[in-house]
Parts: structure tokens; C-alpha cells; sequence
């Protein structure tokens, strides 16, 4: 605002300059020299984002990411236009801070989601514009210590949300990580033949309330309404801590550092709640714990990421199921436009199905995913653009004959996507 005001002034200045060589002109244009000028000053404030007072700072930043998918899931196949899937997808965001005193600070973050067609929750075979949202995703305040730490509170991300899954580092985590955000609400098929079921069902988090994006089990899988900690980093490592919603609690470690050229970032973290919704097993407290790591060598580009993690009910008695990730690669600078990313992935995902979706027959399951992909990043325009390829595979084991139970151990359809899009940061 102060940019533009100044500029009109400047130019002010100048027709000022220009005038006062003809007096006569002047005295012509009466009391309404400026007017004009003015006005446009006017117009020019009233497009610049205003803060509420002088105090605290504001910055407006997010990003923009939409693809266009192609999917073959064995009873159909077809093209969408779809977003990325919500926590991935559109967002812009409003945060600030102020100084209480010289290492000492109180400022806010508010995040708003602006979902196009989701394939993560609302799109599916029959449905190609699923669940288009504009909803609040984070809001909170906070005050932080430069030695003391961070204390938040609010609707926020908790400790164990993607704790795993943000140690990699390689610049294709949008496109390639161990959520199914391509095809979770898509129909599982047989034979051909659509079924009730969906892929998220053979993906499901006991922990997050049966939500089938596993691995991303921790805090129910989104923000929600917590009071966090965060430690100051030393030498590398930091820690996270919080509670809220019913009775639920997180804690997390993480590390990154570079030595001789090799880059390693490293992260664990613990979630349980104690008041779990019983639709999927009957529990009171759940569980899950997962680790994640990322190494690269700097100079080849060579990378390797690795995610593993463990959903426990104690309603059962038993674990419920894990989930393990890889992806390796290389990044490098072979363009003058930024850094390219090739990489392969491949993920697994035992016993990790929702008894109450597929019904008490099925005692078993495994959904294995692989795929190849390339990302190009453009530094100039804080962009990146990917195409990637990416099947899944899923079979069951069951007790009786049902109808997805077509024998001990029934084996879906693969599901095939391909998928070009970009993400552009602002």
C-alpha cells in the first residue's frame, strides 16, 4: 500500500512540476487538479491486502495444484480433471507475528483448503467433480521462545500428522508418497465387476477412525483441535508434543542434517487416542506409531526414501496391521529451469482392511502399489510439473463365502492411473 501511495505521490510531484511552467493553464484547472490523481490513489490502495494495525505483520501465501488423471480400474476406465486430494490440495494462507521483546514472539497461522474434485474422498468411477470444498484447515495462535520453545493452540496439525512422509526431500513427495490419494474412494472390481467395496477399505487406519489413507495414521489423518509444543532445534533435532480432541495425544522427534555431502533427515513420532469410534472395531484406544528417513548423496543426486508403520486397536488384542514405503531416485540440475526428479516407488500394506466395510468373513488383506514417475521443477515460477504411473494391487483372505469372498483368497482387479499435473507455490 505504502508502494503504490508513494509512486502516485512521486508522480504527483512531477504533473505538479510540469504545471506550475504554465501558470495560466493552472489557474484554468481550478481546485480539481488532482482529482483524477486522486481517485486512482484511491483504487490502487483499495487493491492492496491491508493490515489490521501496525503491529502485528501479515503475509498471504499457499499454492495451487490441480492434474488430470487417467485411472483403468478393471471395470471401466476414463480421464478426470481432479484436485490432489485434501491436505494436498489448494490452499492459501494468512499468518503474521509480533514482537513482545527480543527473542520472544506471538503470532497466528489461518489456512483455508480450497478442494477441487477430490480423488482422495469424493471421486470414484461414477462420480468425477466429488467433493469440492472451500473449508477452514488451520487456525491457531502461538508464542514462541527462542529458547523455550513453541506453544500453539487451536485447529492444527498434531505431531504425528505426516511425520513420516516429510522427511523426503527429493521434490516428489506431491505426486509419489505411501497415501492413496489417487484412487482411496474408487470401487474395488472383480472379475470385471464393480463391488461395494473400495480400495480405501483394503487401506484403512484403526486409528484414525477406519479413514482409509494408511499410512498417514497419526492424528486422525488431519488437523484437528489441539495444544502443541515444539522444542527449538539443536544440533539437528527437535520434538513435538500435544493433546487434544477426545483424549488424544502425540509425540514426535525429528533430525536433519548433511555430512560430507550427504543429506539425512530422519523422524518418529507416537499417536493414541482413547475414546476411538467403534464403527470399524469395537475398540476403546487406539494406536499408531510410524518412523520415516531420507538419505542423499548431494553431488550424484541419488536418494532413497524410506516410511514404515504400525496401526494397533486394543479392542483386539493384536496388531492390526502395517504399512512400509519405499521410493529411490535421482535429482539433479540437467536444466536451466531447475532440478529434475526420476524416481520408482513401491509400498505394502498388511491386514490393514476395515471388517466393518468388507464385512466379518474377510480376516486378511494386502494391497501392494508400485510406480515410475519424473518431476520437473521451475525455479522462476515456483513451480513443479510431474507425470507419473501408478498400480495397485489387493486380494483379501476370508473365513466363508461372502460377496467379494469368492474364495479362501480372493484377488481384485489392478487398478492403473497415470497422471500429469503441477503445483505452483505463491
Amino acid at each position: 500500500m505504502k508502494r503504490h501511495s508513494l509512486s502516485a505521490l512521486v508522480a504527483a510531484g512531477l504533473l505538479a512540476g510540469g504545471l506550475s511552467t504554465t501558470s495560466a493553464s493552472a489557474a484554468d484547472l481550478g481546485g480539481n487538479c488532482c482529482a483524477d490523481l486522486e481517485e486512482r490513489v484511491a483504487e490502487l490502495e483499495a487493491t492492496v491486502a491491508r493490515k489490521g494495525n501496525r503491529k502485528v505483520s501479515l503475509t498471504i501465501s499457499g499454492w495451487v495444484g490441480e492434474q488430470i488423471m487417467w485411472w483403468d480400474s478393471g471395470d471401466e476406465s476414463n480421464t478426470y480433471v481432479t484436485g490432489l486430494g485434501t491436505t494436498l490440495s489448494s490452499h492459501f494462507k494468512f499468518s503474521g507475528e509480533a514482537q513482545i521483546r527480543p527473542g520472544l514472539t506471538a503470532g497466528y497461522l489461518m489456512q483455508i483448503e480450497v478442494g477441487t474434485a477430490d480423488p482422495l474422498a469424493g471421486v470414484d468411477q461414477t462420480t468425477d467433480e466429488g467433493l469440492a470444498t472451500v473449508r477452514p484447515f488451520q487456525s491457531y495462535w502461538y508464542i514462541k521462545d527462542d529458547k523455550l520453545g513453541k506453544l500453539s493452540v487451536g485447529q492444527l496439525s498434531p505431531a504425528s500428522d505426516n511425520t513420516a512422509i516429510l522427511t523426503d526431500g527429493s521434490g516428489s513427495l506431491v505426486p509419489a508418497n505411501w497415501v492413496l490419494f489417487d484412487n482411496q474412494n474408487f470401487f474395488l472390481s472383480l472379475n470385471g465387476v464393480r463391488t461395494g467395496a473400495r480400495w480405501g477399505n483394503v487401506a484403512s487406519c484403526q486409528a484414525a477412525n477406519g479413514a482409509g489413507v494408511a499410512g498417514d495414521c497419526g492424528g486422525f489423518a488431519a488437523p484437528g483441535n489441539y495444544i502443541r509444543y515444539d522444542s527449538p532445534t539443536f544440533a539437528g533435532f527437535s520434538m513435538s508434543a500435544d493433546w487434544g480432541e477426545d483424549d488424544a495425544w502425540d509425540v514426535a522427534a525429528r533430525y536433519a542434517g548433511e555430512f560430507n555431502g550427504i543429506k539425512v533427515a530422519l523422524a518418529a513420532s507416537y499417536f493414541e487416542q482413547n475414546d476411538t469410534n467403534p464403527i470399524n472395531v469395537g475398540g476403546v484406544s487406539s494406536s499408531y506409531w510410524q518412523v520415516g528417513g531420507y538419505v542423499q548423496h548431494v553431488p550424484t543426486g541419488l536418494f532413497m526414501h524410506a516410511a514404515y508403520g504400525q496401526d494397533d486397536t486394543d479392542a483386539l488384542g493384536v496388531v492390526t496391521g502395517d504399512v512400509y514405503y519405499l521410493k529411490a531416485g535421482i535429482r539433479q540440475r540437467w536444466s536451466a529451469l531447475g532440478h529434475t526428479v526420476l524416481y520408482a516407488e513401491y509400498g505394502n500394506r498388511n491386514d490393514m482392511f476395515n471388517a466393518a466395510a468388507l464385512g466379518p468373513e474377510v480376516v486378511g488383506s494386502e494391497l501392494k502399489q508400485w510406480g515410475l514417475g519424473v518431476v520437473q521443477e521451475i525455479d522462476a515460477a515456483a513451480m513443479s510439473i510431474w507425470l507419473a504411473y501408478r498400480n495397485f494391487e489387493a486380494e483379501i483372505d476370508c473365513t466363508a463365502p461372502s460377496a467379494i469372498c469368492l474364495a479362501p483368497t480372493t484377488t481384485f482387479d489392478e487398478m492403473h492411473v497415470v497422471k500429469f499435473g503441477a503445483l505452483i507455490n505463491f
